[in-house]
Protein backbone atom coordinates (compact mmCIF):
# COMPACT_ATOMS: atom_id res chain seq x y z
CA UNK A 1 0.00 0.00 0.00
CA UNK A 2 1.59 3.60 -0.70
CA UNK A 3 2.39 5.87 1.78
CA UNK A 4 -0.31 7.85 3.33
CA UNK A 5 1.39 11.18 4.20
CA UNK A 6 3.32 14.33 2.90
CA UNK A 7 6.84 14.88 4.36
CA UNK A 8 9.88 17.14 4.09
CA UNK A 9 13.44 16.10 5.28
CA UNK A 10 16.64 17.60 6.03
CA UNK A 11 20.09 15.96 5.40
CA UNK A 12 23.50 16.78 6.75
CA UNK A 13 27.04 15.52 6.06
CA UNK A 14 30.33 16.19 6.45
CA UNK A 15 32.91 16.32 3.56
CA UNK A 16 36.62 15.89 4.28
CA UNK A 17 39.46 16.56 2.45
CA UNK A 18 37.53 14.82 -0.62
CA UNK A 19 36.01 15.79 -3.68
CA UNK A 20 31.75 15.75 -3.44
CA UNK A 21 30.37 16.32 -6.50
CA UNK A 22 32.92 17.05 -9.22
CA UNK A 23 32.25 20.00 -11.30
CA UNK A 24 32.63 18.35 -15.49
CA UNK A 25 33.04 21.92 -16.95
CA UNK A 26 35.51 23.00 -14.10
CA UNK A 27 38.47 20.15 -14.70
CA UNK A 28 35.77 18.03 -12.30
CA UNK A 29 36.93 20.71 -9.56
CA UNK A 30 34.09 20.32 -6.61
CA UNK A 31 31.05 22.68 -7.77
CA UNK A 32 31.57 25.89 -6.04
CA UNK A 33 29.74 29.05 -6.02
CA UNK A 34 32.72 31.24 -5.53
CA UNK A 35 31.19 34.35 -5.27
CA UNK A 36 29.76 33.25 -1.41
CA UNK A 37 32.95 30.59 -1.26
CA UNK A 38 29.43 28.01 -1.29
CA UNK A 39 30.22 24.19 -1.80
CA UNK A 40 27.67 22.49 -3.94
CA UNK A 41 26.34 19.15 -4.36
CA UNK A 42 23.39 18.11 -6.91
CA UNK A 43 20.83 15.58 -6.22
CA UNK A 44 21.80 13.47 -8.30
CA UNK A 45 25.04 13.03 -6.96
CA UNK A 46 23.55 11.64 -3.67
CA UNK A 47 20.81 9.66 -5.31
CA UNK A 48 23.94 7.63 -6.93
CA UNK A 49 25.27 7.00 -3.63
CA UNK A 50 21.85 6.04 -3.00
CA UNK A 51 21.39 3.61 -6.04
CA UNK A 52 25.25 2.29 -5.40
CA UNK A 53 24.25 1.15 -1.87
CA UNK A 54 21.51 -0.42 -2.72
CA UNK A 55 22.70 -2.84 -5.48
CA UNK A 56 25.62 -3.35 -2.97
CA UNK A 57 22.89 -4.92 -0.89
CA UNK A 58 21.40 -6.90 -3.40
CA UNK A 59 18.83 -4.75 -4.31
CA UNK A 60 17.39 -4.38 -8.34
CA UNK A 61 17.83 -0.94 -9.61
CA UNK A 62 16.84 0.27 -13.09
CA UNK A 63 19.03 3.39 -13.15
CA UNK A 64 22.46 0.92 -13.37
CA UNK A 65 26.23 2.09 -14.23
CA UNK A 66 28.94 0.42 -16.43
CA UNK A 67 31.82 1.77 -15.65
CA UNK A 68 31.34 5.84 -16.01
CA UNK A 69 28.28 5.42 -18.30
CA UNK A 70 24.64 5.32 -17.67
CA UNK A 71 23.39 2.29 -19.44
CA UNK A 72 20.58 3.47 -21.89
CA UNK A 73 17.32 2.61 -20.77
CA UNK A 74 16.21 0.63 -24.06
CA UNK A 75 19.10 -1.84 -23.02
CA UNK A 76 18.35 -2.01 -19.58
CA UNK A 77 15.16 -2.83 -20.19
CA UNK A 78 15.26 -4.78 -23.11
CA UNK A 79 17.61 -7.03 -21.14
CA UNK A 80 14.94 -6.89 -17.80
CA UNK A 81 12.08 -8.02 -20.51
CA UNK A 82 14.10 -10.88 -21.94
CA UNK A 83 14.57 -12.64 -18.64
CA UNK A 84 10.94 -12.87 -18.00
CA UNK A 85 8.79 -12.53 -21.07
CA UNK A 86 8.11 -16.76 -21.32
CA UNK A 87 7.73 -16.84 -17.52
CA UNK A 88 3.98 -17.46 -17.10
CA UNK A 89 3.61 -16.74 -12.95
CA UNK A 90 6.01 -13.45 -13.00
CA UNK A 91 4.70 -12.06 -16.07
CA UNK A 92 1.01 -12.24 -14.40
CA UNK A 93 2.31 -10.84 -11.57
CA UNK A 94 3.86 -7.52 -13.34
CA UNK A 95 1.02 -7.18 -15.53
CA UNK A 96 -1.66 -7.67 -12.73
CA UNK A 97 -4.62 -7.81 -15.19
CA UNK A 98 -6.03 -11.08 -16.19
CA UNK A 99 -7.49 -8.89 -19.55
CA UNK A 100 -4.21 -7.21 -20.01
CA UNK A 101 -1.97 -10.46 -19.62
CA UNK A 102 -4.51 -12.69 -22.00
CA UNK A 103 -3.35 -9.29 -24.47
CA UNK A 104 0.35 -10.06 -23.75
CA UNK A 105 -0.45 -13.55 -24.89
CA UNK A 106 -1.32 -12.63 -28.00
CA UNK A 107 1.77 -10.59 -28.48
CA UNK A 108 3.46 -12.88 -27.20
CA UNK A 109 6.04 -14.48 -29.96
CA UNK A 110 8.36 -17.89 -30.03
CA UNK A 111 11.42 -16.22 -28.41
CA UNK A 112 12.43 -13.31 -26.81
CA UNK A 113 13.97 -11.06 -29.45
CA UNK A 114 10.77 -11.42 -31.30
CA UNK A 115 8.87 -10.53 -28.69
CA UNK A 116 10.58 -7.59 -26.76
CA UNK A 117 10.84 -5.97 -30.75
CA UNK A 118 6.84 -6.20 -30.75
CA UNK A 119 6.63 -4.42 -27.36
CA UNK A 120 8.98 -1.97 -28.49
CA UNK A 121 7.53 -0.63 -31.21
CA UNK A 122 5.38 2.14 -32.55
CA UNK A 123 2.28 -0.24 -32.69
CA UNK A 124 2.63 -1.47 -29.42
CA UNK A 125 -0.54 -1.95 -27.43
CA UNK A 126 -0.20 0.49 -24.67
CA UNK A 127 -2.39 -0.43 -22.13
CA UNK A 128 -0.18 -3.90 -21.72
CA UNK A 129 2.98 -2.00 -21.55
CA UNK A 130 1.62 0.77 -18.82
CA UNK A 131 0.66 -2.28 -17.03
CA UNK A 132 4.37 -3.95 -17.59
CA UNK A 133 6.19 -0.65 -16.61
CA UNK A 134 4.06 0.02 -13.81
CA UNK A 135 4.55 -3.39 -12.62
CA UNK A 136 8.80 -4.15 -12.92
CA UNK A 137 8.78 -0.68 -10.74
CA UNK A 138 6.07 -2.23 -8.33
CA UNK A 139 8.15 -5.42 -8.06
CA UNK A 140 11.61 -4.73 -8.58
CA UNK A 141 12.71 -1.50 -9.02
CA UNK A 142 13.23 0.38 -5.66
CA UNK A 143 15.26 2.98 -7.38
CA UNK A 144 12.27 4.06 -9.62
CA UNK A 145 9.85 3.45 -6.58
CA UNK A 146 12.25 6.16 -4.64
CA UNK A 147 12.85 8.58 -7.29
CA UNK A 148 10.88 7.76 -10.41
CA UNK A 149 12.09 8.14 -13.74
CA UNK A 150 11.25 9.57 -17.80
CA UNK A 151 11.08 6.29 -19.74
CA UNK A 152 11.85 7.22 -23.45
CA UNK A 153 11.48 4.06 -24.85
CA UNK A 154 9.60 3.40 -27.82
CA UNK A 155 6.28 1.95 -26.94
CA UNK A 156 6.94 2.48 -22.76
CA UNK A 157 6.72 6.08 -23.28
CA UNK A 158 5.82 7.60 -19.73
CA UNK A 159 7.33 10.10 -17.60
CA UNK A 160 6.78 8.80 -13.53
CA UNK A 161 7.51 11.65 -10.81
CA UNK A 162 9.51 9.84 -7.66
CA UNK A 163 7.56 10.78 -4.52
CA UNK A 164 11.21 11.30 -3.06
CA UNK A 165 12.96 14.42 -4.43
CA UNK A 166 15.61 16.83 -3.12
CA UNK A 167 17.35 20.13 -3.50
CA UNK A 168 20.72 20.56 -4.31
CA UNK A 169 22.49 20.51 -1.42
CA UNK A 170 24.51 23.60 -0.44
CA UNK A 171 27.49 23.86 2.80
CA UNK A 172 26.30 25.99 5.90
CA UNK A 173 30.55 27.13 6.09
CA UNK A 174 32.64 29.04 3.29
CA UNK A 175 34.65 26.27 1.71
CA UNK A 176 37.98 26.38 0.37
CA UNK A 177 40.00 23.80 -2.14
CA UNK A 178 43.22 21.96 -1.71
CA UNK A 179 44.94 20.99 -4.89
CA UNK A 180 47.61 18.83 -6.02
CA UNK A 181 49.28 16.61 -8.59
CA UNK A 182 48.66 13.43 -8.43
CA UNK A 183 49.44 10.16 -10.58
CA UNK A 184 46.75 9.41 -13.03
CA UNK A 185 48.50 6.94 -14.90
CA UNK A 186 51.24 4.98 -15.33
CA UNK A 187 52.54 3.70 -18.56
CA UNK A 188 53.98 0.59 -19.77
CA UNK A 189 57.49 2.26 -20.06
CA UNK A 190 57.29 2.61 -15.90
CA UNK A 191 56.58 6.44 -16.71
CA UNK A 192 53.69 8.55 -15.12
CA UNK A 193 51.28 11.18 -16.08
CA UNK A 194 49.90 13.57 -13.59
CA UNK A 195 46.69 15.14 -13.33
CA UNK A 196 45.21 17.55 -11.17
CA UNK A 197 43.35 16.45 -7.65
CA UNK A 198 40.78 18.88 -6.45
CA UNK A 199 39.27 18.31 -2.86
CA UNK A 200 37.46 20.81 -0.43
CA UNK A 201 39.41 21.48 2.85
CA UNK A 202 36.11 20.74 5.06
CA UNK A 203 32.22 21.14 4.07
CA UNK A 204 29.72 20.86 5.69
CA UNK A 205 26.49 20.04 3.47
CA UNK A 206 23.01 20.32 3.98
CA UNK A 207 19.74 19.02 1.92
CA UNK A 208 15.91 19.83 1.92
CA UNK A 209 13.81 17.17 0.54
CA UNK A 210 10.55 16.05 0.09
CA UNK A 211 7.85 13.08 0.25
CA UNK A 212 4.98 13.16 -2.14
CA UNK A 213 2.25 10.70 -0.88
CA UNK A 214 0.73 11.61 -4.36
CA UNK A 215 3.35 10.97 -6.20
CA UNK A 216 3.14 7.48 -4.42
CA UNK A 217 0.43 6.81 -5.82
CA UNK A 218 2.34 6.40 -9.11
CA UNK A 219 5.11 3.87 -8.34
CA UNK A 220 3.75 2.26 -5.26
CA UNK A 221 6.46 3.95 -2.98
CA UNK A 222 5.47 1.94 0.31
CA UNK A 223 6.27 2.16 4.49
CA UNK A 224 8.22 -0.23 4.23
CA UNK A 225 10.40 1.74 1.07
CA UNK A 226 10.37 4.76 3.23
CA UNK A 227 12.27 2.80 6.10
CA UNK A 228 14.47 1.56 3.46
CA UNK A 229 15.45 4.93 2.11
CA UNK A 230 15.96 6.50 5.99
CA UNK A 231 18.36 3.76 6.08
CA UNK A 232 19.89 3.98 2.68
CA UNK A 233 20.86 8.05 2.41
CA UNK A 234 22.21 7.36 5.97
CA UNK A 235 24.61 4.53 5.32
CA UNK A 236 25.47 4.83 1.45
CA UNK A 237 27.99 7.68 1.72
CA UNK A 238 30.60 5.83 3.68
CA UNK A 239 29.63 2.67 1.60
CA UNK A 240 31.48 4.47 -1.33
CA UNK A 241 34.84 3.27 -1.26
CA UNK A 242 36.42 5.54 -4.32
CA UNK A 243 39.11 7.62 -3.74
CA UNK A 244 37.81 10.72 -4.23
CA UNK A 245 34.93 10.38 -2.43
CA UNK A 246 36.58 9.03 1.27
CA UNK A 247 36.00 10.88 3.97
CA UNK A 248 32.01 11.41 3.56
CA UNK A 249 30.20 11.19 7.07
CA UNK A 250 26.31 11.50 7.19
CA UNK A 251 25.66 14.15 10.25
CA UNK A 252 21.66 14.06 10.63
CA UNK A 253 18.68 13.22 9.09
CA UNK A 254 15.63 14.52 10.06
CA UNK A 255 12.11 13.94 8.66
CA UNK A 256 8.87 15.68 9.53
CA UNK A 257 5.68 13.56 8.49
CA UNK A 258 2.43 16.08 7.76
CA UNK A 259 -1.14 15.18 9.38
CA UNK A 260 -3.61 14.67 6.95
CA UNK A 261 -4.40 17.93 5.25
CA UNK A 262 -0.66 19.18 5.24
CA UNK A 263 1.57 19.15 2.22
CA UNK A 264 5.12 19.79 1.29
CA UNK A 265 7.20 22.41 1.58
CA UNK A 266 4.86 23.74 4.91
CA UNK A 267 7.63 25.08 6.97
CA UNK A 268 9.65 26.20 3.86
CA UNK A 269 13.26 25.00 3.50
CA UNK A 270 14.24 23.23 6.53
CA UNK A 271 17.81 24.51 6.63
CA UNK A 272 16.92 28.48 7.05
CA UNK A 273 16.39 26.73 10.24
CA UNK A 274 19.54 26.03 11.88
CA UNK A 275 23.15 27.96 10.88
CA UNK A 276 26.57 27.36 11.51
CA UNK A 277 29.50 29.85 12.29
CA UNK A 278 33.36 29.10 12.61
CA UNK A 279 33.75 28.68 16.40
CA UNK A 280 36.35 31.24 18.31
CA UNK A 281 37.02 33.56 15.86
CA UNK A 282 38.46 30.78 13.63
CA UNK A 283 39.06 32.16 9.82
CA UNK A 284 36.94 30.56 7.73
CA UNK A 285 39.87 29.46 5.50
CA UNK A 286 40.89 27.49 8.65
CA UNK A 287 37.67 25.32 9.16
CA UNK A 288 38.75 21.69 9.18
CA UNK A 289 36.08 19.82 10.92
CA UNK A 290 32.58 19.91 12.58
CA UNK A 291 34.92 21.13 16.08
CA UNK A 292 35.54 24.19 14.36
CA UNK A 293 32.08 25.23 13.86
CA UNK A 294 29.31 26.42 16.25
CA UNK A 295 26.18 24.69 15.13
CA UNK A 296 22.88 26.53 15.91
CA UNK A 297 19.88 24.26 15.83
CA UNK A 298 17.54 26.43 17.75
CA UNK A 299 14.96 27.27 15.41
CA UNK A 300 14.57 24.03 14.34
CA UNK A 301 14.03 22.16 17.82
CA UNK A 302 11.76 25.32 18.52
CA UNK A 303 9.74 24.08 15.55
CA UNK A 304 9.25 20.69 16.30
CA UNK A 305 8.68 21.43 19.78
CA UNK A 306 5.67 23.45 18.94
CA UNK A 307 4.28 22.30 15.38
CA UNK A 308 3.94 18.36 16.48
CA UNK A 309 0.73 16.98 17.55
CA UNK A 310 -2.30 15.41 16.16
CA UNK A 311 -4.16 19.03 16.07
CA UNK A 312 -1.07 20.41 14.64
CA UNK A 313 0.58 20.09 10.79
CA UNK A 314 3.46 17.68 12.50
CA UNK A 315 2.16 14.02 12.95
CA UNK A 316 5.69 12.89 13.76
CA UNK A 317 9.40 12.66 13.40
CA UNK A 318 12.05 10.42 12.28
CA UNK A 319 15.73 11.31 13.61
CA UNK A 320 19.09 10.13 12.92
CA UNK A 321 21.97 11.69 14.29
CA UNK A 322 25.81 11.27 14.38
CA UNK A 323 27.43 10.56 18.10
CA UNK A 324 28.83 13.90 17.50
CA UNK A 325 25.60 15.42 17.37
CA UNK A 326 23.84 13.99 20.35
CA UNK A 327 24.21 16.86 22.46
CA UNK A 328 24.27 19.56 20.25
CA UNK A 329 20.62 18.80 18.52
CA UNK A 330 18.94 17.11 21.86
CA UNK A 331 15.62 17.27 20.28
CA UNK A 332 13.63 13.76 21.19
CA UNK A 333 10.40 12.60 19.65
CA UNK A 334 7.63 12.36 22.23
Amino acid sequence: MAISNNADFLYLYEAIQCNPNGDPDQENKPRMDYDTQTNLVTDVRVKRYIRDFLKQEGYDIFVDMEGDSKVKMDQRLGSILSKIWDQEEEMKNVINDEDLYKVYEKIKEKDAESTIKKLISKSANRDVNRAILSGLVRERYIDIRFFGSAFAVEGFNRAMTGPIQMNWGYSFNKVYLLDSDTISSIMNDDSSTFGKDYRVKYSLLGFHGSINKAASQTTGLTDADLELFRGAIWNSLSANPTRSKLNQYPKLYVEIVYNDGYYNGHFGDLRNYISAEPKDDIPDKEVRGLADLSLNFGLLTNLLELETGPDKPIKTVHIKRSADLQNRFSYENA
